[in-house]
């Protein structure tokens, strides 16, 4: 590797994985400042109520980008962290107004009215499209972090995932989650709704305007404990994944039965119940008044022990 390669600085992107932009990005090489805002005069515009004329600015010195608010009426977030200013890495996630930025490493040599260009007609073929202001994919923007970035900038609304064909709902107001739903299943409580949500992995995201509906069930923990609660119960839930079945799968007790029933204890009778009852893992799951994590650990030791069999 020569000397000039070896200290050649790093380029950045940002790259716009909701709001306008959403698919564009905006390289950022040499020592230069990007200002982001409302005013047309600057690099990255984004007429939108919630971003102040002249919002934040984007420096890049050497190896260091830092990111600046400049003193705007609804803040600059990075990671969910409200910040006056901050080095961005590679990975962060920027959030001003409605648009999510992830920070990019970049190899492009756009100059910087060709990247503007490239911009101006994404954010053209999204308005043909009618594409709502807040969308994007959890694949690029997984549930934990987005409901983090939400929460500290306190935004309301309805946040739609869409999975297949499955539609879930979670419930927002002034960035706390007070109820959600899957497929308006109402067997499936609006906790044990979040949790399983967090475990989607792929699918889409919009943000649609708050609905001001009373549910006769609202979840009155903080976002931060769910959160808390539901990172554990997925960790716990991946080390259970090669032993568990598919959601879609059958699941029968045996006849005859072997092992004694009068060993399993009154929580593992429950789950076996539902099991000779309804035969199918998803179903399961929805009936039990226990959290899916619990259901699935007690899934587990049936079947390990015999007393269910996968189909």
């Amino acid at each position: 590797m020569s000397m000039d390669s070896a200290q050649k600085p790093r380029q950045f992107a940002l790259r716009f994985i909701s709001g306008k932009y959403q698919g564009g990005e905006f390289p950022i090489s040499g020592d230069r400042e990007v200002f982001i805002g409302r005013s047309n005069e600057l690099e990255v515009v984004l007429v939108e109520d919630m971003v102040s004329r002249k919002h934040a600015r984007v420096s890049l010195s050497g190896d260091a980008l830092i990111i600046e608010d400049l003193g705007s009426t609804n803040g600059t977030f990075v990671n969910g962290e409200k910040i006056k200013r901050a080095r961005l890495k590679e990975g962060d996630r920027v959030l001003i107004g409605t648009s999510i930025i992830r920070v990019a490493l970049s190899d492009a040599n756009d100059r910087e009215s060709d990247a503007r260009a490239k911009m101006q007609d994404v954010a053209a073929a999204r308005r043909t499209s009618q594409v709502r202001t807040m969308t994007g994919t959890i694949d690029e923007v997984p549930l934990v972090d987005l409901l983090q970035l939400f929460t500290t900038s306190k935004k309301s609304g309805v946040l739609v995932l869409r999975r297949d064909d499955d539609i879930g709902k979670i419930y927002l107001r002034r960035g706390t989650i007070t109820h959600a739903t899957i497929n308006e299943n109402g067997e499936i409580g609006p906790l044990k709704s979040v949790y399983r949500l967090l475990t989607w992995e792929h699918g889409t995201f919009e943000l649609d305007p708050p609905d001001d509906r009373e549910f006769a069930e609202e979840l009155n923990l903080t976002t931060e404990a769910i959160l808390m609660e539901g990172i554990r119960q997925l960790d716990e839930l991946r080390r259970l994944k090669p032993d568990l079945p598919a959601l879609t799968s059958h699941i029968t007790v045996p006849c005859p039965l072997s092992p004694p029933l009068r060993d399993l204890s009154p929580s593992e009778l429950d789950v076996l119940q539902l099991a000779f009852n309804w035969g199918h893992v998803e179903t399961v799951l929805n009936r039990s008044k226990a959290t899916d994590l619990e259901t699935c650990e007690i899934l587990v030791g049936l079947l390990k022990k015999q007393y269910l069999r996968s189909e």
